[in-house]
Parts: C-alpha cells; sequence; structure tokens
C-alpha cells in the first residue's frame, strides 16, 4: 500500500485540508466519527492511502494540523468532522505569524518545527511503504508561506527519496488581504523550487471565475472555493486511490 502523510499549515491550509477530508471521507464512506458506513468494497479496498485503521473498526486520518495560532485549530476541532483527527497531531502556537514571512520561518515557526517533525516522523513509522507528503497552505500570509517553506526543507532533508507535493494558494490582486501577500510569496517560491516535486497552484482569483462563470454563483464565498479546491485534490489523487497501477 502506498500511504500519504497529509499536512495541513496556516488558516487557509487548515479550512482547504478540513473541507478536503470531508470529501475524502465521503468517498470512502466515512463518518464524522471514523465508522465506515460505505456501500461499496471499492471503498475500502485503498482506503489506507489516506487512513490509519485503529481499534474497534475506526478510521483516522493520516493528517497533521498546524498553525501558529490557537484559532483555526479550534475552528477544526469544532467542526462536524472535527472529531475525526487524531488529538496528538494538533500542533499551534500561541502568537501567530502575524502575515510576517520571517516570523514564520525564523523566529515562532522555527520553535514549532521540531515538534510538527516528530509527529511527522511517527506518521511515517507507521506506514508500510510511504509514497510521500502532501502539503496544503498558503504562500501569501506569515504561516503557510515562511512556516511551510521552513518545513518543506526539513522533510526534503529527512526523506529524500519520498515525493513531496504541495497544493499552494497564491495571493490575488483582487482577492488580498494585506499589502506584504507578494513579498511572502516571492521569498516562499524559491522554496517550493528547490524541495517540492509538485506544486499545484491555486488562484484565487482563478476560482472566483470557475464559480462565477462555470457554476453560476453570483457571489462566492470561501465555503465554495475551499469545495472547489478539495474536490480538485481528490480528483488528482484518485488513480491513487481507487486503480490498479
Amino acid at each position: 500500500m502506498r500511504e500519504i502523510i497529509h499536512i495541513q499549515i496556516g488558516q487557509a491550509g487548515n479550512n482547504i485540508g478540513s473541507k478536503f477530508w470531508e470529501v475524502i471521507s465521503d468517498e470512502h464512506g466515512i463518518t464524522p466519527q471514523g465508522c465506515y458506513h460505505g456501500d461499496s468494497d471499492l471503498q475500502l479496498d485503498r482506503i489506507n492511502v489516506y487512513y490509519n485503521e485503529a481499534h474497534g473498526n475506526k478510521f483516522v486520518p493520516r493528517a497533521v494540523l498546524v498553525d501558529l495560532e490557537p484559532g483555526t485549530i479550534d475552528s477544526v476541532r469544532s467542526a462536524p468532522f472535527g472529531q475525526l483527527f487524531r488529538p496528538d497531531n494538533f500542533v499551534f502556537g500561541r502568537a501567530g505569524a502575524g502575515n510576517n514571512w520571517a516570523k514564520g520561518h525564523y523566529t515562532e515557526g522555527a520553535e514549532l518545527c521540531d515538534t510538527v517533525l516528530d509527529i511527522i516522523r511517527k506518521e511515517a513509522e507507521g506506514c508500510d511503504c510511504l509514497q510521500g507528503f502532501q502539503v496544503v497552505h498558503s504562500i501569501g500570509g506569515g504561516t503557510g508561506s515562511g512556516m511551510g517553506t521552513l518545513l518543506l526543507g526539513k522533510i526534503r532533508e529527512e526523506y529524500p527519496d519520498r515525493i513531496i507535493s504541495t497544493f499552494s494558494i497564491i495571493p490575488s490582486p483582487k482577492v488580498s488581504d494585506t499589502v506584504v501577500e507578494p513579498y511572502n510569496a516571492t521569498m516562499s517560491v524559491h522554496h517550493l523550487v528547490e524541495n517540492t516535486d509538485e506544486t499545484y497552484i491555486i488562484d484565487n482569483e482563478a476560482l472566483y471565475d470557475i464559480c462565477y462563470r462555470t457554476l453560476k454563483l453570483s457571489t462566492p464565498t470561501y465555503a465554495d472555493l475551499n469545495h472547489l479546491i478539495s474536490a480538485t485534490m481528490s480528483g488528482i489523487t484518485t488513480c491513487i486511490r481507487f486503480q490498479d497501477n
């Protein structure tokens, strides 16, 4: 079995990652409590790609959830699928990065990095045949860009022969919260080029166009965008989860 370790970093990464696990769980027939309630044996055939099987026939996502402030993590925990995740795999700080790439990469993020790596290492040791890692993050904020690229470098050092793919949200001139987003993105791209095998660029502006022109949504919300991204991520990994080589 080819296992994947999923890592979601920062506010955007955790919001999208949570929606991704809702989509994946629905495809595999997994309830928010981690129990199987599907209607096809195919749903369980390769469920170990993303899930660990725990006691009591429950399935736990092989996911690590990281942020430098507790707010987003608390939102994930209180969501319908919040109890699906392993409690020890939530890692969060107290201060946040404040959209500052350097804080995520050199100070606050660096302090949490070893803790995150220990959890990743534990998940990797539990795999029979680890294929690689997928990281969901934004490169416009401070945590997803600064700490995200720091973790990518550390993972590449420790697992040089494993595949690393990222789903990276890039800032858009039309959908922007802070003026430093272009700088954060510019400093992150170099690390993505050096340390990843695949990077799927996600542009909020393009997502808005898809929702407005194709899906005919007059006022797309972040929930609509997150669902669109998670559906795309699910489609990319379908061949690993449901088909033979």
